[in-house]
């Protein structure tokens, strides 16, 4: 019994770790939305490849870039270091070259 509760936690922990479409999809309607307006349109001018370019070594591309907007707090926050995963997921899952066409709800 003790090891059926010690698997289940694990899995728990290990699930949370993941990235996940749907809370990038959400924090980029929050706070992206705004100035990059639909997010099919925005996050298919890129590829995979480039997305992932954006995101890497912490998001330092895409920190300079919005580092003279009004978005600036924001991509220095905690916030944006905690998201950035997710917001790389779902842009990598529509990107220009994944095939991926976003349904209604997406």
């Amino acid at each position: 019994m003790r090891l059926l509760q010690w698997v289940v936690l694990v899995l728990f922990f290990v699930s949370t770790l993941h990235a996940s479409v749907f809370k990038g999809q959400r924090e980029y309607m929050r706070k992206c939305k705004k100035c990059h307006g639909n997010g099919a349109k925005f996050v298919g001018k890129y590829s995979s490849e480039e997305w992932k370019n954006y995101f890497k070594d912490d998001a330092v591309k895409i920190k300079a870039i919005h580092q003279k907007t009004d978005a600036k707090e924001y991509f220095n926050s905690h916030r944006f270091d905690k998201k950035a995963r997710h917001l790389l997921d779902f842009f990598k899952k529509y990107a220009s070259d994944s095939g991926n066409v976003p349904a209604c709800s997406d």
